[in-house]
């Protein structure tokens, strides 16, 4: 994503004084089942080299019923998960990032019918099991969910008639080889990290709404005045959808995407016509670079009243009508949303090589990267964590967007741009569906390097 300015990441704050009236203590459903036969890769499988990010094989299954606004939902959510890892798994976390505006005061997301402990503002809630489960065993979360959207256009957020529902559900944190990934929210960049996962979700809504979603849908007709919408999503670290009387314009990509265009009254036709068209000329050109778009489908939600220049979710982007954040955000379906990162302690992994595939889209490759800002600090590194730029917002834009697709052009010189591109398409595939790491990245490059790369690294600021 990226932002024009925001306000500092919110605290954490132990949450155990506020949360008994928010999210009641009632009962975990853990069902306890054989593991896959080996061999068996079911729909959400983790690729091999993630065998240590746990939980894993990751289903959601919810349905969810709006008010007559599209900005209060109520129904029901199951989480399915396997542990992977070899120590026993005591306990679980629950990321509820749509409670970081309110925090445990004005929680906007609520679980019922779950026992747990909330922390870091409630944007967590611990989760123990019934007993730890073992390698190869799964269980599952069952709860009632209400989303209340707080005002205020954001990525979670409502402005009017028009409500945005991104990092809403509760998604499951990441155990792996550096422990819990608990981070805390930042509204500069992202937290988010997660294991790509399926979801199968019902909105039932007024049929004057329009739903647009991560994955594929098929409307019903529900009660009088009412539509259900069937979503299914597979392999995405992230569900999202948006509610209202949108206008929509429709088109398919040559290479066979259908992509949906929903536009608030501030869009023109005319600008969403051109987005539509850019749209179905940049998610063909990254198919191309990085590997064939994989989900079918694209939702692109246009709103020239967010604060925020785009935001990205599986299948599913928020836009004002600004060319070159469509194709930054279209670029993070693969930087991020197939290939997968840690957001919070390695946003260069998905920020920089976004930056970089758009340039290549737009024709931004010959840019004067020596011109570009280069260091402030000592400590101040491409590959610093989200931390650091919280502290020091008027350089994340700077470094991790200018100077880290700058680098990357480097990189392409160094290797040869042959060698670059088929370094890009052939270390997506290694990670498809998996997760990136600087480590792996940085070995990935070597191994095709005519040169030393270490002077590059060194220079660029990438440790790891």
């Amino acid at each position: 994503m990226r932002r024009r300015h925001g306000p500092p990441a919110l605290n954490a704050v132990p949450a155990v004084l506020a949360v008994p009236a928010v999210l009641a203590v009632l009962a975990v459903l853990l069902s306890l089942v054989a593991a896959a036969p080996p061999g068996h890769r079911p729909a959400g499988s983790r690729p091999p080299g993630d065998d240590l990010r746990t939980p894993a094989v990751v289903t959601h299954t919810l349905t969810l019923r709006s008010d007559a606004t599209g900005a209060a939902w109520r129904g029901r959510q199951r989480v399915d998960f396997t542990q992977v890892a070899p120590e026993p798994l005591s306990a679980v976390y629950l990321r509820l990032w749509g409670n970081a505006r309110g925090g445990c005061a004005a929680p906007a997301v609520r679980l019922t019918g779950i026992t747990g402990t909330a922390t870091a503002d409630c944007t967590t809630l611990e989760v123990p099991l019934p007993r730890p489960l073992r390698q190869g065993e799964s269980g599952s979360l069952d709860f009632e969910l209400s989303v209340d959207v707080p005002e205020g256009l954001d990525r979670f957020g409502r402005d009017g008639a028009y409500t945005i529902l991104g990092n809403a559900l509760p998604t499951l944190a990441v155990l792996d080889g550096d422990g819990w990934h608990l981070d805390p929210y930042t509204r500069n960049g992202e937290s988010f990290y997660s294991v790509a996962a399926d979801y199968s979700v019902t909105l039932d809504h007024p049929s004057g709404l329009l739903v647009p979603a991560t994955g594929s849908a098929v409307d019903t007709p529900g009660e009088p005045g009412r539509t259900v919408t069937a979503v299914t999503a597979r392999r995405v670290r992230d569900f999202a959808w948006a509610a209202g009387p949108f206008t929509r314009l429709t088109g398919r990509s040559a290479d066979g995407v259908r992509i949906g265009v929903f536009a608030t009254p501030d869009i023109t036709a005319e600008e969403a016509s051109r987005m539509l068209e850019l749209a179905r000329t940049a998610i063909d050109a990254h198919s191309a670079r990085f590997g064939a778009y994989p989900y079918g489908e694209l939702a692109v939600v246009l709103d020239n009243a967010f604060w925020f220049s785009g935001m990205e979710y599986p299948g599913f982007v928020l836009d004002r009508v600004k060319p070159s954040a469509l194709v930054h955000e279209l670029a993070h379906q693969w930087w991020y949303g197939i290939v997968g990162d840690d957001q919070y302690r390695a946003p260069w992994l998905d920020e920089s090589f976004s930056e970089y595939a758009t340039d290549l889209v737009l024709g931004g490759a010959d840019k004067d990267c020596a011109a570009a800002p280069r260091w402030e600090s000592e400590d101040e590194r491409l590959t610093s964590p989200m931390s650091h730029w919280d502290a020091h917002p008027g350089r994340y834009e700077a470094v991790v967007y200018d100077h880290g697709s700058c680098a990357l052009h480097e990189l392409g010189r160094l290797l040869g741009e042959e060698t670059m591109a088929a370094l890009l398409r052939d270390y997506a595939r290694a990670h498809w569906f998996g997760v990136s790491t600087t480590a792996a990245f940085k070995a990935a490059a070597r191994a095709v390097s005519p040169v030393d790369l270490a002077p590059f690294w060194r220079e660029h600021r990438i440790d790891g």
